[in-house]
C-alpha cells in the first residue's frame, strides 16, 4: 500500500493526502452503492469532501498561510451551505436520492448502468471534486506569496456568488413547499415549475453561481504563484461540463412532465442572464415567455 500511494501524483504533499482521502472515498462509495442500490451516497458527501481536502491542506502546514486559510474558510461556508441545503431536502433520510438517478438507470439499462457507476459515478466525480479544489495545492507551494488585491477580489466575488446560490436555493425550497402544500389540500397549481425572483433571469441561476464559485477559487491559484493559466484550472472546467449535462437531463424530464416548459426555455437563458431581461426586470416588464399550460 506505502508502494501505491507514492506514486500517486502530488505524493508527500497536504493535496496528495487528500488525494488518498479521495481514492478510499471512492472505493467505500462504490461499495455502498453496490450493497444499497443507490448512488445517494454522492450526493451526500459532495459537499464535505471539498473541506476536508482544504482542512487537510490548512491543518498540515499549521494554520500558518493566510491565504490558505481564507480558501480554506470560504469552502467550508460553501459545503455547510450546501450540506443544510440537501439536508432539509431529506438527501441524508433513507430514500432519499435524487430522482434523477432513477432516470439514469432506466435509460442505461443494469449493465450499462453498472458500467457507469465503476468508471464515472464513483472514481470520475470523486476526482473532479478533488480536482476543483486544487488551487488550494499551488496556495500551499507558494506559502510564502502574501495576500493581494486579487486575493480580495476573489474572496468578494465567492460571497457574491455564495448569496447568489443562497437565495436562489431559497427560492426554490419555498416554492416547492408550497407547491407540495397545495397538491396535498387539492388545490391547483396554476405555475407547476418557478419562473420568478431568479428563475425569471436564468432557468438555473444556482448552477451558474455554483460554476461561478469555482472559477473565482481558481484566482486564489493565479494569485499565488503568478501563472493565471496553469493546470488547477482542470477541476472547474470538469464541474461546467458536468453540470450541464445535469442540466440537460433535468430538462428533459422537465418537459416532457410541463407543456410550457418549451416556452419558458426558449424565452429564458440557461445559466447567464441577458441583458435584455436584466433591463426588463428593473422595468418591471415580463419578458420571460407565457405562462405554463
Amino acid at each position: 500500500m506505502t508502494d501505491f500511494l507514492s506514486i500517486l501524483p502530488l505524493s508527500g504533499t497536504p493535496f496528495g493526502t487528500a488525494l488518498c482521502v479521495c481514492i478510499v472515498l471512492t472505493a467505500i462509495g462504490w461499495l455502498w452503492s453496490l450493497v444499497t442500490r443507490e448512488c445517494v451516497w454522492l450526493d451526500r458527501i459532495w459537499s464535505l469532501c471539498p473541506p476536508a481536502y482544504c482542512l487537510i491542506v490548512a491543518g498540515m502546514m499549521g494554520f500558518a498561510s493566510s491565504r490558505v486559510n481564507l480558501m480554506t474558510a470560504l469552502v467550508c461556508l460553501w459545503g455547510a451551505r450546501l450540506t443544510h441545503n440537501l439536508a432539509r431536502k431529506g438527501g441524508y433520510r433513507r430514500g432519499g436520492e435524487d430522482y434523477r438517478w432513477a432516470v439514469v438507470r432506466e435509460r442505461a439499462g443494469p449493465v450499462g448502468f453498472q458500467l457507469l457507476n465503476i468508471t464515472f459515478i464513483a472514481p470520475g466525480q470523486m476526482l473532479m471534486i478533488w480536482l476543483y479544489t486544487a488551487p488550494i495545492h499551488l496556495a500551499w507551494l507558494h506559502r510564502d506569496v502574501p495576500l493581494g488585491g486579487l486575493d480580495v477580489v476573489a474572496a468578494a466575488a465567492f460571497l457574491a456568488l455564495f448569496a447568489v446560490e443562497a437565495i436562489a436555493d431559497g427560492q426554490m425550497w419555498a416554492f416547492q413547499q408550497d407547491k407540495k402544500r397545495r397538491l396535498a389540500a387539492g388545490e391547483e397549481v396554476a405555475e407547476p415549475f418557478l419562473r420568478k425572483g431568479l428563475f425569471r433571469l436564468s432557468r438555473h441561476p444556482g448552477y451558474a453561481a455554483e460554476v461561478g464559485m469555482w472559477c473565482v477559487f481558481y484566482l486564489f491559484s493565479a494569485a499565488a504563484s503568478g501563472d493565471w493559466l496553469n493546470w488547477t484550472g482542470i477541476g472547474v472546467i470538469g464541474l461546467a461540463a458536468l453540470l450541464i449535462g445535469s442540466i440537460h437531463l433535468t430538462e428533459s424530464i422537465s418537459a416532457s412532465k410541463y407543456a410550457g416548459y418549451a416556452a419558458y426555455k426558449s424565452a429564458t437563458p440557461m445559466l447567464i442572464p441577458s441583458p435584455r431581461l436584466l433591463v426588463g426586470r428593473s422595468h418591471g416588464t415580463d419578458l420571460s415567455g407565457p405562462a405554463p399550460d
